[in-house]
């Protein structure tokens, strides 16, 4: 009852400050009914651009909200957990990763677009784990590339793409913690199930999988195979639109290594709850504000990642 009266008072105060709220395949189950997209990071920021609400509810990590504001300047833009950080995005400070590229002079930057709006200023082109491959092999062969933060999506397209671009050494919490030794139970007690991993996670994981892709890759290979069961190795949020979407098929969350539960949840992407969801709307804070300079340096490269896409058909 305590959360349907929440759930109540969210939806008039979406209505009342014209709302528009986003949510992250990774937060909990309640907060993506509630919302009005849920999907991708970039996927929600371009969504952001296009609705016609003036206010956009962000319920994800502190690196998504400021990509939404970066792509809709003119718009209010609320997160409602800003303490949510990304273990990923906070293993690449901005001076360290301007002095790795200082180290490296005469390389293309490419930053995932995982990373704070400071190190998408010193980035040539961003990526995402969808589109990375493509942009990466759209590039000249000889190009000197720099990738970071994230070193496992980096060895990954230097495998498949047999690039050897420099890696900086960040990685993201939860993908790192998956169990191979776990998985490989799960898979010879379920041998027909699938296993779909997201390409954050280290290459002996990657060498399991079925399908390798971004998050919103996973739920299209699941929708549309024919298989009925699932093993996941990427975050436990996820789960609650697979099997919303996908009727009649069994999907099982990958264990992480050090722990006694069943599932690998992102403590960040979870600060997101009903009540602080609630909160924003009602005291239309926190608001993000970029600085101007930054911004726009740190728009460039996303920019430049669009036009690339487009030029690509992806």
């Amino acid at each position: 009852m305590q959360n349907q009266a929440l759930i109540e008072e969210i939806k008039r105060l979406k209505a009342e400050r014209r709302a528009c709220v986003l949510a992250h395949y990774y937060t909990i189950a309640e907060i993506q009914d509630l919302a009005d997209h849920v999907g991708d990071s970039l996927a929600l920021a371009r969504l952001a651009t296009k609705v016609e609400e003036p206010v956009v509810v962000m319920c994800g990590v502190h690196f998504m909200a400021e990509t939404v504001k970066m792509l809709a300047p003119g718009k209010t833009v609320l997160e409602p957990a800003p303490d949510a950080g990304c273990s990923l995005a906070d293993s690449c400070g901005a001076e360290e990763f301007r002095r790795f590229i200082e180290a490296h002079p005469g390389h293309t930057v490419v930053s995932y677009v995982n990373t704070s709006a400071a190190v998408k200023a010193l980035t040539d082109i961003v990526v995402t784990s969808g589109n990375a491959r493509e942009i990466i092999e759209s590039l000249p062969a000889d190009e000197k590339i720099i990738f970071g933060p994230d070193r496992n999506l980096g060895s990954y397209i230097n495998k498949i793409s047999g690039r050897e671009m420099v890696l900086w050494d960040g990685a993201c919490h939860v993908h790192e913690q998956f169990s191979l030794e776990k998985i490989l139970e799960l898979k010879e007690r379920y041998p027909d199930a699938l296993v779909l991993v997201h390409p954050e996670c280290p290459a002996p994981i990657r060498l399991i999988a079925d399908c390798i892709g971004s998050t919103a890759a996973l739920l299209a290979f699941a929708r549309r195979s024919d298989a009925r069961r699932f093993i996941i190795a990427t975050e436990s949020g996820i789960l609650h639109k697979m099997r919303r979407e996908c009727e009649g098929k069994e999907f099982i969350p990958a264990p992480p290594a050090d722990s006694t539960c069943a599932c690998n949840d992102c403590n960040f992407m979870k600060l997101n709850t009903l009540t602080r969801l609630r909160d924003a709307l009602r005291d239309m804070k926190p608001a993000v504000e970029l600085d101007g300079a930054t911004a726009g340096a740190a728009r460039k490269p996303i920019d430049r990642m669009l036009d690339l896409s487009a030029r690509l058909g992806l």
